[in-house]
């Protein structure tokens, strides 16, 4: 079959489709000195309103980041953000305190994520180069087992106590939605399973199980009713940049990984799962905030723009970036 580059692609045309747009995950807070800032919460709210989009979340690894939507909402007019909470383990992993704090503090959380750098799948796997050959970081150091100690992890079986409670939480708060965070495939599939036990009816598949998922898995996940999140700075140049820190401790910096080069396929390969998922089950999103990568709503344009040239109409695109993100805001 022939396949032809869209009529009448613009830098305009990106703007248009900018116009009531919601980039779910902008990393736009404070954060540790070994990870530069872009933008700071203000800035990035003020620019996407300036750009016509609708409303901002905001990812936090540190922070209730509904607390800095609140902030942000009390001073800049005309334009809504929204947080919630990570369970990294600078809250202590899977803290059912934590989870209900988030909800009724600042504007409420709106959305309660399974941990990003803390997940035990991730914190397991990272570590250092050292005589040339690739170490863990519990084998380098281990008072990092510590650390591990505290990540999530998400049985095969009976959820157990704490888990129980936060996904109840969460399916008590139906505006909240449930992010699987940087689980292992398996792990994002008995999250999603869990949602539909539990009544939960909004969850996100975070991009970093999409990354390494199987399109047999994904379709799964999004026939449970999931959303199917791309960020763009999973398929950047950045990709292979170490540009994101989470530890104080300068031993821990993932200065050794990601440096292979590969950028999981590129946006291509994004267009093609978005075409065999359908973008009725996907949300694209950028993930950025870092001072390597553009502004987070420059960085949104790039995606759509991408999408367009690799022949995503304007109707997906619109249903990835307004429709579906409005539907798991409530808005």
């Amino acid at each position: 079959m022939e396949r032809f580059l869209p009529e009448g692609r613009s830098l305009e045309r990106t703007e248009e489709l900018l116009k009531g747009a919601i980039d779910i995950h902008v990393h736009a807070g404070p954060h540790i000195f070994s990870s530069p800032r872009r933008v700071d919460p203000f800035q990035a709210a003020i620019q996407a309103r300036e750009a016509g989009m609708r409303a901002i979340v905001y990812m936090d690894v540190f922070e209730m980041s509904n607390g800095t939507a609140w902030l942000v909402n009390r001073v800049v007019p005309d334009f809504k953000t929204y947080g919630g909470l990570i369970l990294n383990t600078v809250y202590g992993g899977m803290n059912p305190r934590a989870v209900k704090t988030a909800l009724s503090y600042g504007d409420g959380a709106k959305y309660i994520s399974f941990g990003a750098h803390s997940t035990y799948y991730q914190a397991a796997r990272e570590g250092r180069d050292v005589d040339g050959e690739f170490k863990a970081l519990s084998e380098i150091y281990p008072q990092f087992q510590k650390e591990l100690d505290m990540c999530i992890k998400i049985p095969e079986g009976e959820p157990g106590e704490d888990l129980d409670e936060i996904l109840q939480l969460i399916a008590d708060h139906p505006d909240v939605y449930m992010i699987t965070g940087h689980t292992s495939i398996d792990e994002g599939i008995r999250l999603v399973d869990l949602a539909a036990e539990y009544g939960i009816e909004k969850v996100v598949v975070s991009s970093a199980v999409v990354k390494e998922a199987t399109m047999d898995q994904l379709k799964y996940m999004a026939v449970k009713g999931a959303y199917i999140e791309y960020t763009l700075a999973a398929y950047t140049h950045t990709t292979t940049i170490p540009k994101t820190h989470y530890y104080v401790e300068r031993e821990y910096a993932s200065i050794d990984e990601g440096m292979s080069g590969e950028v999981s396929g590129g946006v291509k390969y994004v267009a093609e799962q978005i075409n065999e998922l359908g973008s009725g089950n996907c949300i694209i999103c950028t993930d950025f905030g870092v001072y390597t990568l553009p502004t987070p709503v420059e960085g949104l344009r790039e995606f759509i723009a991408c999408l367009l040239d690799l022949g995503i109409p304007d109707n997906q695109i619109k249903d990835m970036v307004k429709t579906n993100p409005e539907k798991l805001l409530g808005l």
